[in-house]
């Protein structure tokens, strides 16, 4: 089963870390202790794989995770494995009716956000007796986040719990018992130099007043190459952005003030490549699937060196490289740093980099109504008149799907499909603002 797994992952070989946590879990339970980006949900997905049993046809593992970005990226990841097991994601911001219809035929494997599977708990939603596995991914994050309470209620209801897996991207002093966790095998690689990131850091020296010019300026450099461009509060988000479109740079947004749907639309923008730029606060910086990120800016300085270190950990992920660049003024000197990078020297005369060779097109059917990638993929080709290199990225989400279309055709496409039928059903399929 992981050999097949690895396939549909295109992935050749394990990683150390994948391959440590894959014996211990054989023996016992699993703290692992590793950097963001070096492969860890691989690490106890792929242990997982050898517990589920098909004939219990009700939750077999839980997975808690603090955001609902990460239970999205796990759960995709799940499904790509192919294991032909169910699984399902409930997080806040979620259809409350979606996730109890889920249960109606209940996942091996439920992935959530502790406050909402606590919800579905209390509530009777779904039947936790059975749970065999309790997975605590990001558990560093999720106490910081305030969910000790939920988590330590989730826990009392499973009695059946044998295996116990915890990730972290801190050191942790010690395990809390509510967890269940003891005499572990401990697979720590937060030291490792394999793990290590290959990032080369660079900064950006201006005036207080002229920092978004130097931003500007460094984006242009940069040109149309993958960038996260960090700040500390959503307020100088919204105000960057804005000053940003309003100098023709195409991006997109991300923070917490956001509505669900406009966040998971700006993410997967990022994913498919319609947007090169992504702003956004310390949100942003861990457990979310963004691939291939190659640069990270930190337009304000991070409040410490945690924070610093997981920014970082967005770029030059599995062996990647990546540049992470500081844009300082001449009287800040992070603490964190023993002495400042290189000096990056940005351009006289700025030039706008030529907007992304993608563009994203809406069609308003999903999962719910029986709509899978092959569907979409054919309705492009034999209606749309798209080649194969011409469709990017497709994402399927519960009532709409996304798909990267070659921005050139991208109108073109948009209008042949406009009165065409998925699955002989009708639906809106237009490019997405």
């Amino acid at each position: 089963m992981i050999k097949q797994a690895l396939e549909n992952l295109k992935i050749n070989a394990l990683n150390e870390i994948q391959q440590a946590s894959l014996s211990a879990a054989k023996k016992s339970d699993i703290v692992l202790l590793a950097p963001t980006g070096s492969g860890k949900t691989l690490g106890f997905l792929l242990p997982l794989l050898g517990l589920l049993d098909s004939n219990i046809k009700t939750v077999q593992c839980l997975i808690l995770v603090p955001s609902r970005e990460l239970a999205l990226q796990i759960e995709q990841v799940f499904r790509t494995i192919g294991s032909g097991f169910k699984v399902n994601c409930c997080y806040g911001g979620h259809s409350v009716k979606i996730e109890r219809n889920n249960f109606t035929e209940p996942p091996a494997v439920l992935i959530g956000t502790p406050g909402r599977i606590a919800h579905h708990l209390r509530r009777k939603s779904f039947d936790s007796t059975a749970v065999h596995t309790l997975i605590l991914d990001e558990f560093d994050k999720a106490l910081e986040y305030g969910f000790q309470e939920d988590m330590e209620f989730i826990i009392r209801q499973m009695p059946a719990v044998t295996k116990r897996m915890l990730t972290s991207a801190t050191q942790m002093d010690q395990i809390p018992a509510f967890t269940g966790i003891k005499d572990p095998a401990v697979l720590d690689y937060l030291g490792n130099v394999a793990a290590t990131p290959d990032l080369l850091q660079k900064v950006v020296i201006c005036e207080a007043e002229d920092k978004l010019e130097a931003l500007f300026g460094l984006i242009c450099k940069i040109g149309n190459h993958s960038t996260l461009v960090f700040c500390n509060h959503r307020e100088a988000v919204e105000r960057i952005s804005e000053l940003l479109w309003n100098m023709g740079l195409p991006h997109g947004i991300f923070h917490g003030g956001m509505e669900q749907d406009d966040r998971e639309r700006a993410l997967l923008k990022f994913r498919n490549g319609s947007h090169k730029i992504l702003i956004t606060t310390d949100l942003a910086s861990r457990g979310l699937d963004i691939p291939e990120i190659e640069n990270v800016v930190h337009y304000q300085l991070p409040h410490n060196e945690e924070a610093f270190t997981h920014r970082n950990g967005r770029t030059a992920r599995m062996h990647a490289k990546g540049t992470s660049y500081l844009l300082l003024t001449k009287d800040e000197n992070p603490v964190y740093l023993n002495e400042l990078p290189e000096p990056e020297q940005l351009p006289k005369r700025p030039i706008v980099p030529q907007p992304s060779e993608w563009a994203t097109l809406y069609i308003a059917a999903g999962k719910k109504d029986k709509i899978n990638k092959i569907d979409i993929v054919g309705l492009l080709a034999k209606k749309g008149g798209l080649e194969r290199d011409e469709i990017g990225l497709i994402e399927v989400l519960d009532y709409s799907s996304y798909v990267a279309v070659k921005r050139s055709l991208i109108e073109k496409t948009a209008q042949l499909l406009k009165t065409e039928k998925i699955k002989n059903k009708k639906v809106k399929i237009e490019v997405s603002i």
